[in-house]
């Protein structure tokens, strides 16, 4: 296997990428709330299709205002029609994210018709590429050079560490009781918000690299694994990390060496990243101490071994 410079930079901007979504996703998934991250990664889609028919531009920051104003809308309107529509909460996500998925499908094919827009790239990303984009600045007298995905992906990582250092407290208790996080003046509305609008931006950072499809298992999957393995936030949150960056790593490899294999040229980085992402999780939910198959086998076996 042949290892380039470029090789590098995907990995570690694949590994930003899934770590960026893994420490919102942590509380996406205590909250039971994982598919939000599915909708907003589709929903996104007409706020990126917008700003180009607005500003008739592909600049990056219209784009990802554009991508991350829909996504807290997203958020927003799913929350209105669960309230007060009487509708469940899965069924009001699945109501607003495929009307407005369809609706950026609409107008993604329409706006290609004036701009080399490829819609396979907004669904499965162009990780692959990212290295080719790249950012240069100076310090000190130095030049430094870095792809510009990897360099905005390690900018929301800092932030949502940031914000969650922040709130940790409030995080965490409306995360596991509401009821208390009222007792104590916590405002879990507010808090749900500002955790919606982190997920939304960091979709939306995360979308070049990896598409709409591909980020919700860098949402999801690290978090899930790092739950079967530990009932403490912080540890979560740092193995989720752990498993996000061994997928990328893992990914990629598999990504170079897995299609020769079946004769094939070569595969997408982002969708072997979410592969060995699930494979990790399959390996945690067999092995996991406590919540693991082996054990709850063990468990039971010995129990109706005491029963007899």
């Amino acid at each position: 296997m042949e290892w380039y410079n470029l090789d590098t930079w995907i990995v570690i901007t694949g590994a930003l990428c899934a770590s960026a979504c893994a420490i919102p996703g942590c509380f996406l998934v205590l909250r039971q709330m994982s598919m939000m991250g599915d909708a907003i990664s589709h929903a996104v889609l007409p706020g990126l299709a917008i700003a180009f028919m607005i500003t008739g531009s592909r600049s990056s920051l219209s784009m990802f205002v554009g991508a991350a104003v829909v996504g807290v809308l997203t958020a927003l309107f799913s929350q209105w029609i669960s309230q007060f529509g009487k509708v469940d909460r899965g069924a009001s996500m699945g109501i607003v994210f495929t009307s407005l998925f369809a609706l950026g499908l609409i107008l993604i094919v329409q706006a290609s018709n004036h701009v080399e827009l490829d819609a396979s790239c907004v669904l499965y990303g162009a990780l692959e590429l990212t290295p080719l984009d790249l950012w240069h600045w100076e310090f000190l007298g130095l030049s430094f050079k870095a792809p510009r995905a990897a360099c905005v992906l390690t900018m929301i990582l800092v932030i949502n560490i940031t914000v969650i250092g922040i709130f940790y407290k409030e995080f965490k208790i409306s995360s596991f009781d509401p009821a208390l996080a009222k007792t104590l003046g916590i405002h879990s509305g507010l808090i749900h918000y500002l955790l919606m609008t982190m997920v939304a931006i960091t979709t939306v950072a995360a979308f070049e690299a990896v598409g709409s499809i591909i980020v919700i298992a860098m949402l999801v999957v690290p978090a899930a694994t790092a739950y079967l393995l530990t009932e403490n936030l912080v540890i979560m949150m740092f193995v989720s990390v752990f498993f996000s960056i061994a997928a990328a790593i893992l990914g990629h490899i598999s990504a170079i060496l897995v299609p020769s294999w079946f004769g094939l040229n070569s595969t997408s980085s982002s969708a072997m990243i979410a592969v060995m992402a699930g494979c990790l999780f399959l390996i945690a939910w067999i092995f996991a101490p406590k919540q693991g198959l082996l054990q709850n086998y063990f468990i039971k076996s010995k129990s109706h071994n005491k029963a007899r």
